[in-house]
C-alpha cells in the first residue's frame, strides 16, 4: 500500500517538473502536498524521521547514498527541492506553494537516510529543516514549523555527537562547539519567533534567554536579535498586548546595549524607545507615565527626531503637565532643524488640547523661522482654523482679509494653500446656512468669490455661484436665479424664428454665456440636457454661418469675426468637459467645422488638424472599449474619416514652417495603423510600405506598431515581426545601446518567432531564433547593463528549446541550443548558483547521447 502511494507522489512530482502552466503548477502542488501527507516512512511518520538534504539548496544531486528504488525517490526529491527554488526566484510559485513542495521534498528524502548518516548529510539535513520551518513561520503557519525544528535541534545534537568522537583534544572541541553553536543561535530564535506566533509567550522568553545566553560566544547575533525582540515588540504592540510588547522592546534596548561593536546604532536604539514609550502609554498613561516620559527621554538623547519630540509632549500634554514642562518640551527641538510639517502638527496638538498661549506663541515662532518659505500661508491657514474652532470669528476674518490684500500685492498663497483657504471659507459659509444666517454665509462665499478673477471658467467657481443663488433665494432676492431661466427661454424662441443672422448670431452667443453658467452650477445628474443643448446652438450656428453666404447684409468680415468666437467657444467646451469623451469630441468636430468659415491662416489650421486629432483619438479609445462588433466598427471608420481630412490639412500646414519636433506625423501614422488594422483593411500593407522606407522613424514609434498590430480585433504577426525588428536595428546603430530598451523588443521578438512548447520547429524557424539568440549574447557580453532577469529568460527558452530537441531525439539541435543556454548561463549574476549544477549535469547526458548517436552504440539506460 505504502509503495503505491510513493510510486503516485513521484509520478505527481516528475509531472510537475515538466509543467510550465502556472494554473498547472498550483494544482499539482496542493495535489502534491495532500499525497505527500499520507506516505509513511517504515517503522514510523515520515514527519518525524531525519532525512538528507542535497548538496546545495540550489546545486544539482549527487550520487544517490541509498539503494534503488529508493535512490530514485531520493532524486525526485531533490530535484523537487530545487525546482521549487528555481521556480520562487523566477515567481511562478510563491512563498506558500515553495513551503509546501519543501515540505514534500522532505518527506521522500527522510525514506532514504541511513542508520548512521555521514557529517555532510547532517548538515544539509540541520540546513533542510531550518529553511522549511522558517519557510512555514514567515507564511504564518508556525504550528507546521516546529517539528522540523525540533528534527533540526536533535540533528545538531548528532553533529555535535559526530564531531566530538572524531576529535582530537581539547582545542577541537572548542572548534566544534563554535561550528554548531552558529546554527544552534538560529534554530533557537526561529523557536521564539514560533512562539510568539502562537502566542506562547512563556516558550519564546525561554528561547530568547538561550539566545542571549550564547551571545558572549557570537557577539555578532548581538544586532541580528536587538532587532527579533524589537519585530516581537512591534507585533504584540499591533494585537495590543501592551505588556509582553513593553517586556521584548526592554530586551530589545538591553540587548542593544550588550556589545557596542555590534550595536544596532543610536537611530534604531532611539526607535526602540520611542515604541516602547508608545506602549506604556496606550497601556495606560496614568499608571506607567513616568516609564513613557523615561523611554521617550532616553531615545530623544539617543537620537532627536521629530516622532520623539511630538511624542514626548503627547504625553506631558495627557498627563496634564503645565505650560511651562510643556515649553521646556518644545525649546528641546526648536534649536534643531524641523520641517514645517512637523512644527504645524505640534502646533495642531498644543492648540487641540486646549493650550492656547503655548500654541499661539509657538506659531509665531515657527512663523518668523520660515518667513522666507513659500509655505508660509501654511501657518496663517492653521491660526484661522483654530481661531474659528475657538469662535472667534472677527480675528479670523480680519486674516482672512489680510490674506486677500496679499493675494492683489505679489503674496499669493500656493495653489494647495488656497484649496484648503477655500475648504476653510466654504465650510464657514455651510454652517451659516445651516443656521438660517445666510447673510453671513454669503459674507463667507464672498471672501471665497475674491480670490477667482473676472471670467474665470472652474467647476467649482460654478458651485460656488450655486450655493450664493441658493443663499439669495432664501432672502428673497428671486430675480437673480428667475431672471436668468426667463433669459434662456425667451432667447431660445429667438433663435428659433429670427432671419436677421446678426441678431442672431448675438441671441446665440447670450446664450451659450447663460447656459454654461447654468451649467457650471448644476449636478451633473442635470448637466446632459443643457450640455446638448449648447451643442444644439453651436450646430444651429454652423448652419446659419453656411446660409449665410447669400446675404448681403451680413458681411464676411462679421462672419469670419462669428465664426472665430464660436469655433473658440466650442474649443473651450471641449478641453471643459475633458471627462466626458463623447462630448468632447463633438465639441472638437463643431470647433473644426465652425473654424471652416475663417480664413485658413497658420493659427486656424493648427486648430484644426488639433481638432480631427482629438476626434479621431476619441474615436479610437471608445473603439477599444467596445464590444459591440458593429459598433466597434462604426468608431473605427469615422476615426479614419477624420483622420483623411486631418492628413489634407497637415500636408498645407507643413508648407508654412518648420515642424520637425511636432509629433503630428507619427500620431497620424498610428492612429492611421490601429484604425486600418483593427478593421482589417486590405490597404493596411500599402500604408506600411510607405512606412518601412522612412529614414527617421523613431524606436518608439516602431514598437507601438509591433503592439497594435497584435492588439484585438488585429493580427498582423508578419507586421508586428517586421516591426521589431526595424526597432532592433535601430537599437543596434545608437551609440550606447540602452540595453533595458534592446532587451524588452528582442524578448517580443523572440515570443513571436519561437512558439513556446512546440518541438517540431522547421529548420528555418529555429535558424532565425537563433541569430536572436547571438544578437542579445554580443550586447550581454559588452555590457553589465542588461537585465539579469531576460538574461535568465533567454537561458531559459535557450535551454528548454535544446530539452523540446531532445526529447524528440534531435540530439545535435539538442546540444546546439543547450550549448547556447549554458552560454548565458556564464553572464548570471546572483542567479547563476541556483541553474548551474542542475544544467551542467543534464547538458553532460546530452553530449553523452549525442556521442552515442554519433558513434552508433546501443543507448543503454543506467
Amino acid at each position: 500500500m505504502e509503495a503505491a502511494r510513493l510510486a503516485a507522489v513521484e509520478g505527481l512530482v516528475r509531472e510537475l517538473l515538466r509543467e510550465e502552466a502556472p494554473s498547472r503548477i498550483a494544482a499539482l502542488t496542493e495535489e502534491l502536498f495532500q499525497a505527500a501527507g499520507s506516505v509513511s516512512a517504515e517503522g514510523g511518520s515520515a514527519a518525524g524521521t531525519p532525512f538528507s538534504i542535497p548538496p546545495g539548496e540550489t546545486e544539482g544531486p549527487g550520487a544517490p547514498e541509498c539503494p534503488a528504488p529508493l535512490a530514485q525517490v531520493e532524486e525526485s526529491a531533490i530535484n523537487l527541492w530545487n525546482w521549487a527554488v528555481t521556480k520562487h526566484t523566477g515567481s511562478v510559485v510563491n512563498d506558500e506553494q515553495r513551503a509546501k513542495l519543501r515540505f514534500v521534498a522532505c518527506r521522500l528524502v527522510c525514506l532514504c537516510e541511513g542508520s548512521d548518516p555521514p557529517e555532510g548529510t547532517i548538515r544539509r539535513q540541520i540546513l533542510m529543516c531550518m529553511k522549511t520551518g522558517k519557510g512555514w513561520i514567515d507564511i504564518g503557519k508556525a504550528d507546521l514549523a516546529d517539528g522540523f525544528l525540533e528534527i533540526a535541534m536533535s540533528s545538531i545534537e548528532k553533529l555535535y555527537a559526530k564531531l566530538l568522537k572524531g576529535s582530537d583534544g581539547e582545542t577541537d572541541i572548542h572548534v566544534h562547539k563554535a561550528d554548531v553553536e552558529k546554527n544552534l543561535f538560529k534554530v533557537v530564535s526561529y523557536q521564539a519567533e514560533s512562539a510568539v506566533a502562537k502566542g506562547d509567550f512563556q516558550k519564546a522568553v525561554m528561547c530568547v534567554q538561550r539566545c542571549k545566553d550564547m551571545l558572549m560566544k557570537l557577539p555578532k547575533e548581538t544586532c541580528y536579535l536587538s532587532i527579533l525582540c524589537y519585530n516581537f515588540g512591534v507585533e504584540t504592540y499591533e494585537w495590543k498586548r501592551y505588556e509582553q510588547s513593553s517586556f521584548w522592546l526592554s530586551q530589545s534596548y538591553d540587548i542593544g546595549k550588550m556589545d557596542m561593536k555590534y550595536s544596532v546604532g543610536k537611530e534604531m536604539q532611539a526607535k526602540v524607545l520611542r515604541l516602547l514609550a508608545t506602549a506604556y502609554f496606550e497601556w495606560d498613561c496614568n499608571l506607567y507615565l513616568e516609564k513613557a516620559l523615561k523611554a521617550i527621554s532616553l531615545a530623544n538623547q539617543e537620537n532627536l527626531h521629530p516622532a520623539g519630540c511630538f511624542l514626548k509632549i503627547k504625553i506631558l500634554l495627557k498627563s496634564g503637565a503645565s505650560d511651562e514642562d510643556i515649553n521646556s518640551a518644545v525649546a528641546e527641538f526648536l534649536h534643531h532643524e524641523m520641517s514645517l510639517d512637523f512644527c504645524l502638527n505640534t502646533a495642531k496638538l498644543l492648540l487641540e488640547h486646549g493650550r492656547e498661549s503655548v500654541g499661539f506663541d509657538f506659531l509665531k515662532s515657527v512663523a518668523e523661522r520660515f518667513e522666507s518659505s513659500p509655505d508660509l500661508g501654511k501657518i496663517t491657514l492653521l491660526h484661522i482654523e483654530f481661531l474659528l474652532q475657538n469662535k472667534r470669528e472677527l480675528l479670523a476674518k480680519q486674516k482672512v482679509e489680510e490674506i486677500i490684500i496679499g493675494h492683489y500685492t505679489g503674496k499669493q498663497l500656493l495653489p494647495e494653500a488656497l484649496n484648503q483657504l477655500h475648504i476653510i471659507l466654504w465650510d464657514r459659509a455651510a454652517k451659516h446656512y445651516e443656521a438660517k444666517s445666510y447673510s453671513e454665509a454669503l459674507h463667507w462665499y464672498n471672501y471665497s468669490v475674491s480670490f477667482y478673477t473676472p471670467g474665470q471658467i472652474d467647476q467649482n467657481l460654478a458651485k460656488l455661484q450655486r450655493n450664493m443663488a441658493s443663499c439669495y433665494l432664501h432672502l428673497k432676492q428671486i430675480d437673480k436665479n428667475e431672471q436668468q431661466v426667463v433669459a434662456i427661454k425667451a432667447l431660445e424662441y429667438l433663435s428659433e424664428h429670427l432671419q436677421d443672422c446678426q441678431q442672431l448670431f448675438a441671441a446665440l452667443k447670450c446664450l451659450v454665456r447663460l447656459k454654461l453658467s447654468k451649467v457650471m452650477a448644476e449636478n451633473e445628474e442635470k448637466r446632459d440636457e443643457d450640455v446638448d443643448s449648447m451643442l444644439t446652438y453651436l450646430a444651429l450656428a454652423h448652419k446659419r454661418l453656411a446660409g449665410s453666404l447669400t446675404e448681403e447684409k451680413f458681411t464676411g468680415d462679421m462672419r469670419i469675426l462669428d465664426a472665430h468666437w464660436f469655433r473658440k467657444v466650442a474649443w473651450n467646451l471641449a478641453v471643459q468637459f475633458r471627462d466626458y469623451p463623447e462630448k468632447m469630441r463633438d465639441f472638437f468636430l463643431l470647433s473644426f467645422k465652425l473654424s471652416q468659415f475663417c480664413p485658413s491662416d497658420k493659427a486656424v489650421l493648427i486648430a484644426q488638424k488639433t481638432c480631427l486629432l482629438m476626434a479621431a483619438a476619441v474615436d479610437l479609445e471608445m473603439g477599444r472599449q467596445e464590444v459591440t462588433p458593429s459598433k466597434q466598427t462604426e468608431l473605427l471608420t469615422q476615426a479614419l474619416q477624420h483622420l483623411q481630412v486631418c492628413k489634407e490639412i497637415w500636408k498645407v500646414l507643413k508648407l508654412t514652417g518648420d515642424f520637425a519636433k511636432d509629433p503630428t506625423e507619427t500620431l497620424l501614422l498610428l492612429y492611421e495603423f490601429e484604425a486600418r488594422s483593427k478593421l482589417n483593411d486590405p490597404t493596411l500593407h500599402d500604408l506600411m510600405e510607405s512606412v518601412w522606407e522612412q529614414p527617421q522613424i523613431e524606436v518608439k514609434t516602431l514598437e507601438i506598431i509591433a503592439s497594435l498590430a497584435m492588439e484585438s480585433p488585429a493580427r498582423y504577426p508578419v507586421l508586428c515581426k517586421k516591426a521589431l525588428k526595424g526597432a532592433l536595428n535601430l537599437h543596434r546603430k545608437q551609440t550606447v545601446i540602452d540595453a533595458e530598451k534592446f532587451s524588452k523588443c528582442l524578448h517580443s521578438l523572440i515570443n513571436l518567432s519561437l512558439p513556446t512548447g512546440l518541438t517540431d520547429l522547421d529548420a528555418c524557424v529555429l535558424q532565425e531564433a537563433w541569430d536572436y539568440f547571438e544578437d542579445a549574447l554580443s550586447v550581454v557580453s559588452s555590457t553589465d547593463a542588461y537585465p539579469e532577469m531576460e538574461i535568465l529568460w533567454l537561458m531559459t527558452r535557450a535551454w528548454n528549446t535544446g530539452i523540446f530537441q531532445y526529447t524528440v531525439g534531435k540530439y545535435k539541435e539538442a546540444e546546439q541550443w543547450c550549448g547556447l543556454g549554458m552560454r548565458f548561463l556564464n553572464h548570471l549574476g546572483s542567479l547563476k548558483k541556483s541553474y548551474e549544477g542542475h544544467m551542467i549535469g543534464l547538458y553532460s547526458e546530452v553530449l553523452d547521447k549525442l556521442d552515442r548517436a554519433k558513434g552508433f552504440l546501443p543507448n543503454v539506460e543506467e
